[in-house]
């Protein structure tokens, strides 16, 4: 259970977020991805208050996955800067757990 990570990142927008989601997915670099509703972010970059409307995906994956997926998500995001945040899954069903650390284990390039 350790080993497993929750991944958040957001795209600009909804095609964006599902061809990131499903290249995850036949990378096997996460074992499931939500795509979540779009939602509005705001944020200073370059000296500048900014919004912009994102949408956000939530990312299974393991620690021994996470460089592929950090990889993956770097290459094919439109942003300067995405947001990769990984955070530690301390608890959860077992059997989901498994099965999450089951489908990353074996990367495909």
């Amino acid at each position: 259970m350790d080993d497993i990570l929750l991944v958040i990142t957001n795209l600009p927008d909804a095609a964006s977020a599902e061809k990131l989601a499903r290249q995850l997915i036949e990378t096997r670099a996460a074992a499931c991805v939500n795509q979540l509703a779009p939602c509005t972010s705001t944020y200073r970059w370059k000296d500048n208050i900014e919004t912009a409307t994102e949408v956000p995906l939530l990312i299974k994956t393991t620690r021994a996955a996470y460089p592929r997926l950090e990889k993956l998500i770097r290459e094919a995001h439109p942003y300067e800067l995405p947001e990769i945040i990984a955070v530690l899954v301390t608890a959860g069903l077992p059997s989901y757990l498994d099965w999450v650390d089951g489908e990353t284990t074996t990367l495909k390039e």
